[in-house]
């Protein structure tokens, strides 16, 4: 029997307990390699294969064509996040496409719908005509740092299973879409990516997805960029809960920064992390509100702000119209500034 979208929501913010890793499918040990002889890399690399490997699915994309015939559009990769069938993937994989059809690791190809999508974010959930599938845990991309290992797993030109390694190489980058839209908060990393990622899952050395791989800079080396699953851990709700993501709006672009030592221990602060307003929308709340470029955010409503993706949680949290609190550094001086937030544009 098929999930609820309750069910889902519960799994994925971890309300039921699982006596098994999630993602992880028991594999044979014929023609396994020795892994007592291989490195710790190399044992870690494997484990998270064999945890994570099952959930990843490769996307197929049609637009009704001449006669009813389905013409291909794309092809992306996506990870199964329950047992009953929802994927995460990137929008622009799906976008443009009348019917879809997932490939699973072991070749079973199954009919999918899209449930909701998430253009902000290029964040798509889709949801196989299946149940009782094998399927991967969501991380915390909160706790990531530069320099972690990170693996990225897809269906690059078609191949399908394909695993590269890399590390974190920065947080909270903004990254400019084909469109000319900003998603905040990026991962960047330098595991290799290749057409037919896009979709696949960034995964930490544990096995959990912790980013969903969305783009490269085709001209550089090393340089990939994925959506934090924090991110895409709200979207996902919303989609299920709402059938779109319902967004407050400050009119900020801001980014994640580590705070001054000095100025943590001289204000007593509990966490080293904030956010850095670097421009506003003049027409917008925070600017009406005061805010300048250059405050740091701390808090929302006496809520820790450690990063975007807060900001994004607790703004949801609120009604619209209602003014929030926020607590700001500027300079050395701490202040409250109440802000009205409106809905965003859909």
């Amino acid at each position: 029997m098929r999930g609820t979208p309750v069910d889902t929501l519960r799994l994925l913010r971890g309300d039921e307990s699982r006596e098994r890793e999630s993602g992880r499918c028991e594999v044979g040990a014929t023609g396994q390699p020795d892994v007592d002889l291989l490195d710790a890399y190399s044992k870690a690399v494997i484990t998270v294969v064999e945890a994570a490997g099952p959930a990843v699915v490769s996307i197929s994309a049609g637009r009704n064509g001449p006669d009813s015939v389905p013409d291909p559009v794309g092809a992306g990769s996506g990870v199964l996040v329950a047992p009953d069938g929802y994927i995460l993937t990137n929008n622009h994989v799906v976008e443009t496409a009348d019917h879809l059809r997932v490939t699973l690791t072991d070749g079973t190809s199954l009919g999918a719908v899209i449930v909701g999508a998430d253009p902000p974010n290029d964040l798509a959930v889709i949801r196989a005509e299946g149940g009782g599938l094998p399927y991967a845990a969501l991380g915390d991309s909160g706790v990531l740092r530069a320099g972690q290992l990170v693996i990225a797993m897809g269906n690059p030109f078609g191949f399908q299973s394909t695993v590269s390694t890399g590390v974190v190489s920065a947080l909270g980058r903004g990254l400019r879409t084909r469109e000319g839209r900003l998603i905040e908060n990026i991962i960047q990393h330098t595991a290799p990516l290749n057409p037919g990622n896009s979709g696949g899952p960034l995964v930490d050395s544990r096995g959990r997805v912790v980013g969903i791989n969305t783009a490269i800079i085709a001209i550089a080396q090393g340089i990939g960029f994925s959506i934090p699953a924090n991110t895409a851990r709200y979207v996902i709700s919303q989609l299920l809960t709402h059938g779109r993501v319902r967004r407050g709006y400050l009119g900020v672009s801001a980014r994640q920064r580590p705070l001054d030592r000095r100025l943590v221990r001289y204000h007593a602060l509990s966490y080293d992390t904030a956010v850095e307003v670097v421009s506003l929308d003049p027409e917008a709340p925070a600017a009406a509100g005061g805010i300048r470029a250059g405050d740091i955010i701390l808090t929302m409503n006496g809520q820790g702000v450690r990063s975007v993706d807060d900001i994004h949680r607790l703004l949801a949290e609120e009604e619209f119209g209602v003014a929030v609190r926020l607590g700001i550094l500027r300079g050395k001086d701490l202040l409250e500034i109440p802000v009205i937030h409106a809905e965003a544009a859909a």
